[in-house]
């Protein structure tokens, strides 16, 4: 499957239907998967959510009518699917930074473009995979407030700093995890380390029974886990068809190496 082809025809079938309701699960069905990997996917290649992809095409195509046309504000709202025209308008000033009900001739709109996605050149670098099973994992952890552009220096900077502090006490950290605001996972919150005894004063987190994608790093230095880390999202994630569930994923620590734990259904 061309999956460049496949997101560009789910696109053109949004671009389509921007006045009716659109269903994830017929957007899942172009690329073959179910409706929370299509979200992980498509907020992984474009950086926005498909929510706010489809709303802001919306709005923007909006406001290109309301500019062109006299329709009025609670018919536009309707036609694309807003319950109703307080929430339309909020919405559109949020947008535009104009009321709809202001827009004239003289208005100055925002238009957010259609996505087209360009097929890139296949990586022709090998990725090694097993898919294995593991009961639950009790684990006990400590985390760090984190955003997209400070996790690459907060990451390792934590790691090293609860390794030195409880190192004797407590031994090696066993795993490292990422938390995001929401299930779209566009934006991180915090970094965890993880111990899998149990120890009392630490937060105890438990991650259910699941299968997982397993890729192994031959060391446990933080730049080469986030290549690996990144590299699976943009180079193999496209290319297969594995459904994601939305369990956190997992880095383990042990005999030298790193685990990159990825869940699936």
């Amino acid at each position: 499957m061309n999956i460049y082809k496949s997101l560009n025809e789910m696109i053109e079938y949004i671009e389509n239907n921007l006045e009716n309701k659109i269903d994830y699960n017929r957007l899942a069905k172009f690329l073959g998967v179910n409706t929370y990997t299509l979200q992980r996917l498509f907020s992984l290649l474009t950086n926005i959510s498909i929510a706010d992809y489809i709303r802001k095409r919306r709005l923007s195509v909006a406001g290109e009518e309301l500019y062109k046309t006299n329709i009025k504000v609670m018919d536009v709202a309707l036609k694309y699917q807003y319950e109703n025209a307080t929430s339309f308008s909020r919405a559109f000033e949020q947008f535009h930074n104009i009321k709809p009900s202001q827009v004239t001739k003289e208005s100055k709109l925002k238009i957010f473009p259609k996505i087209t996605f360009e097929e890139k050149d296949q990586s022709t670098k090998e990725i090694p995979y097993e898919i294995i099973e593991r009961d639950e994992i009790t684990l006990y952890g400590l985390s760090i407030p984190t955003t997209e552009e400070t996790i690459e220096y907060d990451a390792p900077r934590f790691f090293q700093e609860i390794y030195q502090k409880y190192l004797s006490k407590y031994g090696e950290i066993n795993y490292g995890m990422v938390s995001y605001e929401d299930e779209s996972r566009l934006r991180c919150n915090a970094y965890w380390v993880m111990y899998d005894h149990e120890i009392e004063e630490f937060t105890k987190i438990v991650i259910p029974k699941s299968k997982w994608l397993s890729f192994k790093i031959p060391n446990q230095n933080a730049p080469d886990i986030r290549e690996a880390s990144q590299t699976f999202y943009h180079s193999f994630l496209p290319s297969c068809q594995f459904n994601l569930s939305d369990i956190p994923e997992l880095e383990y620590y042990h005999d030298d190496i790193t685990e990159f734990l990825v869940p699936i259904i």
